[in-house]
């Protein structure tokens, strides 16, 4: 029994039942054992390694497994003579009217531009996550990756077909790239399980990328984060996504950023947060703190007299960057009053004193409390 003939599933030496990921595994497997480039000179391998190619295009792609699934090989044999007898036809014959009303009707998604459309094909947009610090969104900086893309295959400078060969218009869709089967009334029309909705078949798969026109290579890219990113931030480097099919234009890819959280500093847009202890006797007489600044300098905060815990101070313009804008958003500061812990004697003596002299004035919050106490509870 010829290749074109032989159970697709038993040429993969899988089950019917298997998924993408096993009838991916098994074509590697066998691919690399029948290589052309491993058997050189051996007919049967190199007739084997085609025989495998072909099980695994087909069974690959969904629409064609469903096809081969329920018609076998008459799925890609049936109707090569205009479409005739219910079958799948590359050719219009007696559903051209009804064909072009649907046409017309939904701009081509039942028309024949089914070739045009796949070959103009774009290849996937890719998606990498970079981390970044505070400090590094704040500056902006470059910097490089290194990725594994797809890329158009340097033997068949992208088009999958052996150096020296070309491509044939497909015998099953007459270069159409769509086949119709007609359902009562209604014609159903299919991008072609053949040549998968292109129109032209390779006889003659380049070997190293399998026909597909493009390989997986390891690249090198500059990314370049401007100053005042933050995380959900995208940058999009065109054309350097997916390779297209055979010679159809990349994808892009993009960068998202993800900023990392920072042991001083919390970030809300433009703004900064933070929370600065004080000593009781700085909230209580007043004084100042100085805090670092994201660009190397430092920030004076004035505490003013009496200040109390949870109380936000604001310094203009000492927070993040405007995003491809100009100026800076702001820092809030709050002031957390810490009660010390450790006294000395002298200390306490002091405050011993300073304790015996209060009236109640000096805590106003304190006293008006416990009047509201004495106003609810009574005595």
């Amino acid at each position: 029994m010829s290749s074109a003939q032989s159970d697709y599933y038993q040429t993969l030496e899988v089950a019917r039942d298997a998924d993408s990921a096993t009838l991916k595994s098994a074509y590697r497997k066998l691919a690399m054992k029948f290589h052309p480039d491993r058997n050189a000179g051996d007919a049967v391998s190199e007739a084997k390694f085609k025989a495998i190619s072909e099980a695994y295009d087909c069974l690959k792609d969904p629409q064609k497994r469903a096809a081969y699934d329920r018609y076998g090989h008459e799925a890609f044999t049936q109707g090569m003579n205009g479409g005739g007898g219910g079958g799948f036809g590359g050719g219009r014959g007696d559903f051209a009217d009804i064909g072009d009303i649907f046409e017309t009707i939904f701009g081509g998604a039942f028309g024949g531009g089914g070739a045009q459309r796949q070959q103009n094909r774009r290849g996937a947009d890719l998606r990498y996550d970079m981390q970044v610090t505070l400090e590094e969104a704040f500056h902006g900086k470059s910097t490089e990756i290194e990725i594994e893309v797809s890329q158009a295959c340097d033997t068949c400078d992208g088009s999958g077909a052996t150096p020296g060969t070309s491509e044939r218009t497909c015998n099953l869709c007459n270069g159409m790239g769509a086949v119709r089967a007609k359902q009562g009334l209604f014609v159903i029309e299919r991008p072609c399980p053949t040549c998968n909705g292109r129109g032209r078949v390779i006889e003659n798969p380049c070997r190293a990328c399998r026909g597909e026109g493009r390989l997986d290579k390891p690249q090198t890219l500059k990314v370049d984060i401007p100053a005042g990113v933050d995380t959900g931030t995208r940058i999009r480097l065109s054309g350097k996504g997916e390779a297209g099919q055979r010679g159809s234009p990349p994808g892009d890819l993009y960068i998202f950023l993800h900023v990392q959280q920072h042991s001083v500093f919390e970030r809300e847009g433009t703004t900064l947060a933070t929370r600065v202890p004080v000593s009781f006797t700085t909230a209580a007489l007043g004084g100042c703190v100085e805090i670092p600044d994201l660009d190397g300098s430092t920030n004076r905060l004035d505490i003013p007299v009496g200040i109390q815990s949870g109380k936000q101070l604001r310094i203009r313009g000492a927070g993040m960057p405007v995003l491809q804008g100009r100026g800076r958003g702001d820092l809030v500061v709050e002031i957390a009053v810490e009660t010390p812990t450790k006294l000395t004697r002298r200390q306490k003596e002091i405050l011993e004193e300073f304790k015996a002299t209060e009236t109640g004035d000096e805590c106003p919050e304190s006293r008006g409390f416990i009047d509201k106490l004495k106003d609810v509870f009574g005595g």
